[in-house]
């Protein structure tokens, strides 16, 4: 589905009532192309002086800040509208005049079915369960409006065009043609009308009732990515269009917003509000503002509560945490506060100090779903329970979401992944790092329901075997590799496996480095890249440096992350003999002798009895060794493993399996034969596809139906978790 920019550009009508100025004629800038729209697989690690260099923990150095917004938006609650004037600033980063520029208007992809977001919902609906399936009816539409850009003065012409190569009739991305170049390092500012219809919420934005969370809200310049800067060689425009699995990208910059809504609404956003909120004719102004940050979102409804407190920790300015939810939900307030400042406390001890002043968590209303579960900096959406038992799914799923949106702040905002082209670096680094937070608090899934534990059964299983289930023993062989784009994609279940399935590879790397090991490196990636926008080579690199173990983490990201080998280990086959003489010519005294059976046999004997009455309470052995012969096998990627080998006599043997062999033979000649045989005993491939054959024994055996056992549980918690999406 690659596309040239030229044949990807198409012009738009102007919207009713707008006349579009002629496009400039004079610019002698030459044009720079997008990126590829298959963009994916990132191999080539970034430049040392990507995105500024390397960050501080200065305020003034947080981010190399390219972009500006200064917006005044004002809310119509009874029509669901956003009326707005925006100024926003640009610096050009390249060392070439800029005479085009891109903005995504996100909002479009929910105006009809026509855009690229509708047209990839009909081709993914029946492959699997995904957000953002609601229909939506007459009045429910949602879409943005440009009703005025200009530049110092000057009329700006637009036009829509479809960089992925999506339909014609998809208006996410609008090139505007300016009518004074922007020179190399040189800055623009352009001022901007705009008018949101917001949807009724299908996915991440909109309102429901008089709850309205305003997200992907104004126009939004694209990302102008230099040589050096996730590959790339020469300048480029990211700007993809807004695809049914994907989500964002973009620069840091500082957002001074004035939010106007009528009185009697309660508002939270994206940053630290400034002073007291203004009163006028019955209407009240909120003013936030935010340094070094990629997006802005809000949410306004009246009646909503608020509960607060504050954080502390070493390195991190104090933080005020907040929750805002409707009264039907006050039971879930404050789990999620919690939850929220546990999280601040792991993520900041963990990868690097958390540096806003402010978080904000807000639970929607019931029937507005669909705007749970949604980050952005400083702001994120959890669930909302009427009532939350500890020690039940309730309770995990409240903590799970929570400490998971809240993580996006870091994967996804300060280190500023791209979540277009490599969701596994936002959605799937995000996921392994909240269940490492979940297994270090030691806080395991109860697979029940209040009926079933009355009953008596209760299983638990811990959270990367969940993950095991859903992202490796659910998909088989996968369709695409983890660090394929969003879109392009077999199936929205293939999409949805980024999620589980980079978290086992993830906990696999883990458990083969060592947990304080894979921390440190996790360390040095996060303080290296934060602010930065790294790509998978990045990530890679950072973890090899990191663990001194570079050939076995480039090993596991060239099978998992850039391929889709399956992973698997089994026992074929124990084998034992008993080393006693044989039938044959034998050489004693320097003559050849021949041992007839009945030689063989009476030696045997002799040998027996003598043993017995030298070891009369010996309960293994004899007086001849035994050869065990042990065969495994491999299915797929070479991942290193251990085989644990136990004797009739109580002992053990553990050999290492770290060669690329396809097939081994181990072969032990000891007092007492195998009796069993298991490849990983200690269970650190999480990616393993099939734990039934990890193991062989001679007789019977509990260790299968245990394993077998927890494969059922994590049915049963993925059972559970779709019911409660339905």
């Amino acid at each position: 589905m690659a596309q040239t920019p030229a044949s990807a550009s198409t012009t738009a009508s102007a919207p009713a009532g707008q006349v579009m100025a002629p496009a400039s004629a004079g610019a002698v800038a030459a044009d720079i192309p997008f990126v590829s729209a298959d963009a994916a697989n990132f191999q080539v690690p970034s430049a040392p002086d990507a995105w500024g260099g390397p960050r501080g923990d200065h305020p003034a150095t947080l981010s190399d800040q390219v972009v500006g917004y200064t917006i005044q938006a004002t809310l119509d609650p009874a029509r669901h509208t956003v009326d707005a004037k925006q100024t926003m600033t640009w610096r050009n980063r390249s060392n070439q005049p800029v005479s085009k520029i891109y903005l995504h208007l996100y909002l479009n992809a929910f105006e009809g079915p026509g855009s690229t977001f509708f047209t990839e919902r009909r081709l993914f609906s029946g492959s699997g369960h995904s957000r953002g399936n609601a229909d939506l009816k007459k009045g429910e539409w949602g879409y943005i409006e440009l009703n005025k850009v200009q530049q110092g003065g000057q009329n700006v012409s637009w036009r829509f065009v479809q960089p992925d190569g999506g339909p014609k009739t998809d208006r996410t991305v609008v090139e505007l043609d300016l009518p004074q170049a922007v020179p190399a390092q040189g800055t623009l500012s352009l001022d901007i009308d705009f008018h949101d219809q917001l949807p009724r919420v299908v996915e991440r934005t909109g309102w429901f009732g008089d709850f309205h969370l305003v997200g992907q809200w104004f126009p939004k310049i694209a990302v102008l990515e230099l040589p050096g800067e996730r590959g790339a060689t020469a300048p480029r425009w990211n700007a993809h269009e807004f695809h049914f699995h994907s989500e964002f990208y973009a620069d840091y910059g500082n957002y001074d917003v004035q939010l106007t809504v009528p009185k009697g609404y309660t508002v939270g956003a994206v940053g630290e509000q400034q002073g007291t909120p203004v009163e006028s004719g019955g209407k009240v102004t909120h003013h936030f503002v935010q340094t070094d940050v990629e997006d802005f979102a809000w949410v306004a409804a009246p009646g909503y509560k608020v509960q607060r407190t504050s954080w502390t920790g070493p390195g991190s300015p104090k933080v005020d945490v907040q929750v805002i939810y409707p009264p039907e939900y006050e039971a879930s307030a404050q789990p999620v506060l919690k939850a929220t400042t546990d999280s601040l406390t792991y993520f900041s001890d963990t990868l690097g100090p958390y540096p806003y002043r402010t978080i904000t968590a807000v639970v929607p209303p019931y029937n507005a779903g669909e705007a749970g579960g949604m980050e952005y900096p400083t702001f994120f959406t959890a669930e909302g329970y009427d009532k939350v038992t500890p020690d039940t799914l309730t309770q995990y799923a409240i903590d799970f979401v929570t400490i998971h949106e809240f993580g996006h702040g870091y994967f996804m905002g300060l280190l500023g992944s791209n979540e277009f082209e490599e969701p596994m670096l936002d959605e799937g680094m995000n996921q392994y790092w909240d269940d490492r937070m979940l297994v270090d608090r030691k806080q395991d899934i109860w697979v029940t329901t209040p009926l079933l534990s009355k009953l008596g059964f209760a299983p638990q299983l811990t959270p990367f075997e969940a993950e095991r289930l859903s992202g490796v023993v659910g998909i088989g062989v996968p369709a695409d590799s983890l660090d394929s784009n969003s879109w392009d994609r077999m199936s929205s279940n293939s999409y949805g496996s980024v999620y589980a399935r980079t978290a086992a590879t993830m906990r696999t790397l883990e458990n083969l480095l060592g947990h304080e090991v894979m921390g440190k490196a996790m360390k040095l990636y996060y303080e290296r890249w934060k602010f930065r926008h790294p790509d998978a080579a990045d990530l890679r690199d950072a973890l090899a440096e990191g663990s001194g173990q570079p050939e076995l983490v480039h090993a596991i990201f060239a099978s998992q992350v850039y391929g889709t080998d399956k992973v698997d280990a089994s026992v074929v086959s124990i084998d034992n003999e008993e080393q006693v003489p044989r039938t044959g010519t034998v050489i004693r005294d320097g003559k050849r002798v021949t041992l007839s059976a009945k030689d063989v046999d009476k030696q045997i004997d002799d040998a027996r009895a003598a043993w017995d009455k030298a070891h009369k309470d010996a309960r293994h052995g004899g007086p001849y060794p035994w050869l065990s012969t042990i065969t495994v096998r491999r299915t797929g990627a070479a991942v290193p493993r251990t085989v644990l080998v136990k004797f009739a006599d109580d002992s053990s043997e553990t050999v290492k399996w770290d060669d690329a062999s396809r097939w081994k033979r181990i072969s032990f000649t000891r007092p007492a034969k195998a009796v069993s045989a298991t490849v990983d005993p200690d269970r650190k491939i999480v990616l393993d596809a099939n734990s039934l054959n990890d193991s062989r024994t001679i007789k019977a055996d509990g260790a299968a139906s245990r394993r077998w056992s927890a494969d059922v549980a994590s049915f049963f918690q993925t059972f559970y978790a779709l019911m409660g999406t339905l």
